[in-house]
């Protein structure tokens, strides 16, 4: 589980009425959810998923708008939810498709803004002609460094390690984000800044947090995501090693993207390297739970869960919160059972 977003509900499939968007593969007996705000495909944890993996084959045979290619099909179910079906692509296709939507709408996303910005500055010189003066002008210069000062100190990057309390951090912070080796199962040890209004208090995170930190500030790093070409030499940099893993202990092992003389500074790296250093620890996580970890899934998603609640808490009144609570309370009758939530 990566996304921190709510991932939405479905009636259509009972075994799992969870997201909007469910990626399966049949063959294999895995189920995704797939974010349809961000694109993440985040793993079930669920031990016995197999009753839904059959619903949506099922489903998505009795689909008939639907697009495909000899490996992976996408229908769209009347209720509104989409399927994507998974066959047994070759390794590299599969990454640049699974890959590819998610830094593209990164990609689409930021084009989107750099315009809109691009927009109103011209407005604003516009004012320059009519009005007389610098005004104009100094009001598009201001939005621009305004927006732009948003965005990088935006506590947008949230995460808990294992002792128990949440770091918050922007995008200021995670670009001094750098990683060196480890002789640990994870394999590389990560620094980054912890204080939004300390920027020098600066904190070491080893073994899962390391990962469980990369994992949170990889996505602010990579924001502009990448187009197809950039999505393929990603591909291709990992498709070069044996495994995710060692893609990432050869990366973390070089002394190179240095800053002040410091290797090992992520934002120092290509652009195609970051966006698969993304993907490698992404899959490396997932194979991992697939060979029975499953607890590391069970925990990424219950974070996620709780993150998510605390996002969405920080834009109620208490008065709201408190209204949905006593709301939410099952009424019980006298000689009634008390009913089970599932």
């Amino acid at each position: 589980m990566f996304c921190k977003q709510p991932l939405g509900t479905n009636e259509v499939v009972e075994a799992f009425p969870v997201g909007r968007r469910l990626a399966f593969d049949a063959a294999k007996g895995r189920l995704w959810v797939v974010c349809r705000k961000c694109e993440r495909w985040n793993l079930t944890p669920l031990e016995e998923r197999w009753e839904a993996v059959e619903t949506c084959e099922r489903l998505f045979r009795g689909t008939r708008v639907r697009t495909s290619s000899e490996n992976i099909g996408l229908a769209r179910h009347a209720e509104g939810l989409e399927l994507v079906r998974i066959g047994e692509p070759l390794r590299p296709e599969f990454a640049a498709w699974r890959y590819g939507d998610q830094f593209g709408r990164r990609r689409r996303r930021k084009i989107v803004y750099s315009t809109g910005l691009g927009a109103v500055a011209v407005g604003g010189w516009a004012l320059v002609g009519s009005v007389g003066g610098l005004v104009g002008a100094g009001g598009a210069s201001g939005i621009l460094m305004y927006a732009d000062m948003w965005i990088r100190h935006r506590r947008s990057i949230r995460f808990r390690p294992s002792d128990g309390r949440l770091r918050r951090m922007n995008r200021k912070l995670a670009l001094g984000t750098r990683i060196r080796p480890a002789e640990d199962d994870v394999g590389f040890e990560l620094k980054t800044g912890t204080s939004v209004l300390n920027p020098r208090k600066q904190e070491w995170f080893t073994g899962d947090d390391a990962r469980r930190a990369m994992n949170a500030i990889l996505p602010s790093i990579n924001q502009e995501g990448g187009d197809p070409k950039t999505v393929q030499a990603a591909v291709t940099r990992i498709g070069s090693h044996a495994s995710p893993r060692q893609f990432v202990d050869t990366l973390v092992g070089l002394r190179a993207y240095t800053r002040k003389g410091i290797p090992g500074h992520v934002s120092r790296m290509p652009k195609p390297t970051r966006l698969a250093l993304e993907m490698a620890l992404h899959e490396e996580d997932e194979r991992r739970a697939l060979e029975g970890e499953l607890w590391r899934l069970e925990q990424a998603w219950r974070e996620a869960e709780e993150i998510a609640a605390i996002a969405d808490d920080l834009l109620l009144p208490q008065r709201a919160t408190q209204f949905m609570a006593r709301s939410s309370k099952p009424k019980i009758r006298d000689g009634e059972d008390c009913p089970v939530r599932d």
